[in-house]
């Protein structure tokens, strides 16, 4: 199993997309037609084809011939094969490469194939390894063929077949074939293919195939659904499974669990001086939550993540004891230290699976099958459940965010596995809380202390530059990242509040130059300094998707603008008010004596909408975007 943290999670993406298989056909000269507008590369033939042994062994195959188009299409001239040193063998692999005439460029040699630890750089226990071979060329259109045949131990995972990988690839045609010994049955689920699966048998083996054909380049609508949902996908599972001689059942997540609890047994003792001493820590806590955030303290204050991929290490969590002594391990391993440190101040708490990363989809509920890539603690409360992420050394205690948050884990109970749901976080969660105060002079410059609240989601980036920047390269993402009117920093700071609910306020002295114009005894300024909407996505003629907004968020800007003496208010915009189905907004300003406060209120919601709102989203950015640009008129006064 990976496991990860924040800081390593495009490893997910990328190991998921090494294991992915298939392609092969006879080179010849090319000829691509409509599957060639819009792509880089094209599959001309592609075939997988995985066969279950026995319970502890299988056979992939897989063949594929692809056709670059230009310069981002050579990724595809790269193969990538992953294996595992103690479970998986690559017994074979052949490449060629053509021109467009079909003439042979290369073959592939022994020597040309490197082989490479799969994640060294995050790791110190692995048998995870990559072979990689490529036949990249410099002349387009070219031809690969490449064919590799890989045995294994591990039955755990069958195939999961992504036919078309990316937007800008196309497919003339692809087929994946699963086959299970006699009397066996596959489970599989299907989406968006055009033909269900074929079901035969042989001698030997039920076979399940699937194809398909001329799939165009894909392409996402704004605000449209992931491009998963969109394309053609098989997934396929055992029931039954092993994994290094620990037989197992994924038939239900129940019986998932009930194997993960397997190879969790034993492994949660202490020390006897490390029980006294978190004894000692929590005896003047006054509450479970208290315990709990002191034993996690203590945790993060003691560890460190690495990587631990080594035969069923990838899945089973070393000792407590060991990471106790050592001071580090994986995802597994320190949460498993976590929970025995709670089990001995008396305090409930259980292991989790879960599929972490920003964006990246929820689990298929409905299919049990090793779907994750990452587990966190679970700490049930009398009124919410406490969520601890036991590989950042800064999180705060019971913070799922966007890596966790709003997606199902399966608790790994004594009974076996559960699938519950992470905290989903509403739009009053991830706050944006701004305030300014602007002092006028009369050339249209100013000086300004900024004070900006953020919490939840919206904190998160603030939170990586506070703890993982040094402050030559903070003050440097400032002036990147901080939209103003031409503006020098004086003066920043960070401070953090680690809440269930963290916050981090960030507070700024800016020198601005020219956030005012001027026109003749007239000064013209935009209230609204540091929070103008600008991007408004493409109309189109029909919407084809549904429209989708993942994270829901409050923006609140206050602006006290002190005019310059001898000035006065001339105009001032009025009370605007703009609600739709993916918000709301408002805005207003009042005059105080040579003061002028402008009050701004933008709330976005998330969820998915039917294709006909689009217009209404685009309507809704306009009338912000109108909104944000009113200005005030400042007139000299006469003398």
């Amino acid at each position: 199993m990976l496991s990860i943290n924040r800081k390593y999670k495009w490893l997910c993406g990328l190991l998921s997309w090494l294991l992915l298989a298939p392609q092969l056909v006879a080179a010849g000269e090319v000829s691509l037609g409509e599957l060639s507008k819009g792509a880089n590369a094209v599959i001309r033939s592609e075939e997988t084809t995985f066969i279950v042994n026995s319970i502890n062994s299988g056979t992939t195959r897989f063949k594929t011939t692809i056709t670059i188009l230009n310069e981002n299409g050579d990724d595809h001239a790269t193969l990538y094969v992953p294996y595992n040193n103690k479970m998986s063998k690559v017994t074979s692999i052949n490449g060629t490469s053509y021109d467009r005439f079909g003439k042979k460029i290369k073959k592939l040699k022994s020597s040309d194939i490197k082989d490479v630890s799969a994640i060294s750089s995050i790791s110190v226990y692995e048998d995870s390894r990559v072979k990689i071979a490529s036949l990249d060329y410099n002349v387009y259109p070219y031809t690969v063929e490449f064919e590799y045949e890989v045995t294994q131990s591990n039955t755990m995972f069958y195939p999961r077949w992504y036919p078309q990988s990316e937007e800008s690839l196309s497919v003339e045609k692809a087929s994946l074939q699963v086959q299970v010994p006699l009397g066996s049955k596959l489970r599989y689920l299907e989406s968006n293919v055009p033909r269900k699966a074929q079901i035969s048998s042989n001698a030997t083996h039920e076979v399940y195939q699937w194809e398909v054909s001329n799939l165009k380049p894909v392409t996402r609508e704004p605000y449209g659904p992931s491009f998963r949902e969109l394309v053609p996908m098989v997934l396929t599972a055992p029931n039954e499974f092993e994994v290094d001689g620990y037989k197992g059942s994924m038939e239900t997540w129940k019986d998932f669990g009930l194997w993960i609890n397997k190879l969790n047994k034993d492994r949660n003792k202490l020390p006897a001086e490390t029980v006294a001493k978190l004894k000692q820590l929590t005896a003047n806590a006054k509450t479970t939550e208290e315990k709990v955030r002191l034993v996690y303290d203590y945790m993060q204050g003691k560890t460190r993540y690495v990587s631990i991929q080594l035969g069923i290490g990838s899945w089973q969590p070393f000792e407590a004891s060991f990471v106790d002594s050592k001071g580090y391990g994986d995802c597994k391993a320190l949460s498993n230290y976590t929970q025995a440190m709670l089990e001995a101040v008396g305090v409930e708490s259980y292991y989790a699976l879960i599929n972490a990363g920003e964006g990246t989809p929820d689990i298929k509920t409905e299919f049990p099958s090793s779907q994750f890539n990452h587990v966190i603690l679970c700490v049930p409360m009398p009124q919410d459940t406490l969520w601890l992420e036991c590989t950042s050394q800064t999180e705060a205690a019971g913070y799922n965010g966007s890596f966790t948050g709003d997606r199902h884990a399966l608790l790994i109970t004594p009974e076996g596995g559960k699938l519950v749901k992470t905290t989903s976080y509403e739009a009053t969660d991830n706050q944006q809380n701004r305030s300014i105060k602007v002092k006028l002079d009369e050339k249209g410059s100013g000086l300004a202390t900024v004070s900006t609240r953020y919490t939840g989601i919206q904190q998160e980036t603030r939170d990586q530059v506070m703890n993982s920047k040094k402050p030559e390269d903070q003050r440097k993402w400032l002036y990147e990242n901080t939209t103003a009117p031409p503006f020098e920093i004086s003066k920043y700071s960070f401070t953090q509040q680690k809440d269930r609910l963290p916050s981090v306020t960030e507070s700024l002295e800016l020198s601005l130059r020219q956030c005012a114009t001027l026109s003749g005894k007239r000064m013209f300024l935009t209230p609204n300094l540091m929070s103008r909407w600008s991007h408004v996505p493409n109309q189109s003629e029909k919407r084809l998707t549904e429209v989708v907004r993942v994270m829901a968020y409050l923006d609140v800007d206050t602006v006290e603008i002190e005019m310059p003496a001898g000035y006065s208010v001339e105009y001032l915009p009025g009370a605007v008010q703009h609600k739709s189905v993916f918000g709301e907004y408002s805005a207003s300003v009042k005059v105080d004596g040579q003061h002028v406060t402008y009050m701004r209120r933008m709330k976005m919601n998330k969820g998915r909408f039917a294709p006909e709102t689009y217009a209404q989203l685009i309507e809704f950015y306009n009338s912000i975007i109108k909104s944000d640009s009113e200005q005030i008129v400042f007139v000299k006064n006469v003398q």
